[in-house]
């Protein structure tokens, strides 16, 4: 009999079977996402920031393994002492990771086994939260609350990782042929809303219940002076307008080093974008489609996002002003959960900026940088987040592929500011 079956239920432990049922509701979705894919994809490495779905779905059963079953299961055995080096991602002061841009030569262990791996982690983290180790308890549980949203990243990028190893076949395989068809809303002329100057307070509340990254901590006063934001992201039709007015031949709006990566990569659209017979289609998770005009254009970098804000004489909202006007409006939107894994047109204008959650992650002109007070996790942890804080913009709000709880106002996702692969799009700010 192992060692934890020799335990009783107490209190604490009874809570742990909650914890239970979250780990195994988080781990089926990542299955699931994974479910239409063929073995064929699961191999692919598209380009040296995309990870081929089967590193994914190891590397967040590696994350359980390394960081709870070995440190607090005392009869857990690994299946291949291999696997710590294979899908270990980036966590220097834990082991050797194995180089990104070659994940896609890992052609053993194969996906079967790696699904083998996955349901070996299952069975043993089943039997650690059904009877844990009292002393342990609170660091195992404190654990787990970041290794879930870490699976739910994951599972992001395994969409977005998906549709760009996809998008490389002349063929344009659909990932899927039953997505959820998009509502259609005809957008009217951009509106704005207003917000006075004044101190807030940003940044997530240690005293606030639920789950937060340590990034988010650090909440403290920022003064913002009087801003307008716009009521809705950018559109599509309205980036295309820019495009028209050559957007993408003209220096005159852009960053330099923007400039340079245009001219260098040749962009001359948003990734995904394809002029057939006139018309402009892009590559979505259904297939090759024509260009919603009404719905936010997405996969623009940084540099695309800012040159377009110049262009219409405006700018990008900086992060506190976009949690300032975040915190006042429902946390509803095209998640997920809606199925459309596409951003899709805004309903009417309200009282209240629209299309805040979901759809797109909105660039905002802030550079990813530590709040005061910040403070990374301690050990192997603390390399989550911190180190990243150098060369990244701040983007906010979640998008279309993102798990609905896995967001909040004071989220901070970030990426390099040439990023396209991403679901990110943008909306304006400007002065008062």
């Amino acid at each position: 009999m192992s060692p934890l079956a020799q335990r009783r239920d107490t209190p604490d432990t009874l809570h742990t079977k909650e914890w239970l049922r979250y780990y195994q509701r988080v781990r089926a979705a990542t299955e699931a996402i994974c479910a239409p894919l063929h073995k064929e994809d699961y191999m692919v490495q598209s380009m040296p920031d995309v990870s081929p779905p089967k590193w994914h779905i190891a590397h967040v059963s590696w994350f359980f393994e390394a960081f709870i079953l070995k440190p607090f299961h005392p009869a857990y055995r690994t299946l291949d002492p291999a696997y710590d080096y294979l899908f270990n991602s980036y966590y220097v002061t834990h082991g050797t990771p194995f180089p990104r841009p070659d994940r896609g030569m890992i052609s053993r262990p194969t996906v079967d086994d790696v699904y083998r791996y996955r349901a070996h982690i299952d069975r043993a983290m089943e039997e650690l939260l059904n009877d844990p180790p009292q002393e342990h308890l609170q660091e195992i549980l404190r654990r787990l609350a970041l290794g879930l949203p870490h699976e739910q990243q994951h599972q992001e990028l395994l969409f977005m990782d998906i549709k760009h190893i996809l998008a490389q076949n002349p063929l344009c395989p659909a990932y899927r042929d039953d997505l959820a068809p998009a509502p259609e809303h005809a957008v009217g002329e951009l509106g704005w809303h207003a917000y006075p100057a004044g101190v807030r307070h940003i940044g997530h509340d240690a005293a606030e219940k639920g789950f937060a990254y340590d990034n988010e901590m650090g909440r403290h006063r920022q003064f913002v002076e009087a801003f307008q934001i716009a009521d809705r992201p950018v559109t599509n039709g309205e980036f295309l307008e820019f495009m028209r007015a050559g957007g993408y031949d003209k220096p005159d709006f852009w960053l330099s080093d923007g400039w340079a990566t245009v001219k260098a990569e040749g962009w001359k659209a948003p990734l995904y974008w394809a002029e057939r017979d006139g018309v402009w289609h892009h590559y979505t998770l259904g297939g090759l489609v024509p260009v919603d005009m009404n719905a936010p254009v997405c996969h623009v970098s940084f540099y695309e996002a800012d040159a377009y804000a110049q262009w219409a004489g405006a700018r990008l909202p900086t992060e506190a002003e976009w949690e300032t006007v975040a915190r006042d409006v429902p946390m509803a939107g095209n998640f997920v959960e809606q199925d459309h894994l596409q951003p899709v047109s805004a309903e009417p204008a309200t009282e209240v900026p629209g299309q805040m959650f979901g759809d797109v992650w909105e660039w905002t002109g802030s550079a990813y940088r530590p709040y005061p007070g910040f403070r990374k996790l301690p050990g192997s942890l603390g390399e989550y987040n911190g180190k990243f804080m150098s060369g990244q913009m701040v983007l906010r709000g979640g998008c279309c592929a993102t798990p609905a709880d896995h967001i909040r106002a004071t989220y901070r996702n970030f990426f390099p500011p040439q990023a396209r692969w991403a679901f990110s799009g943008f909306r304006l700010a400007r002065e008062a």
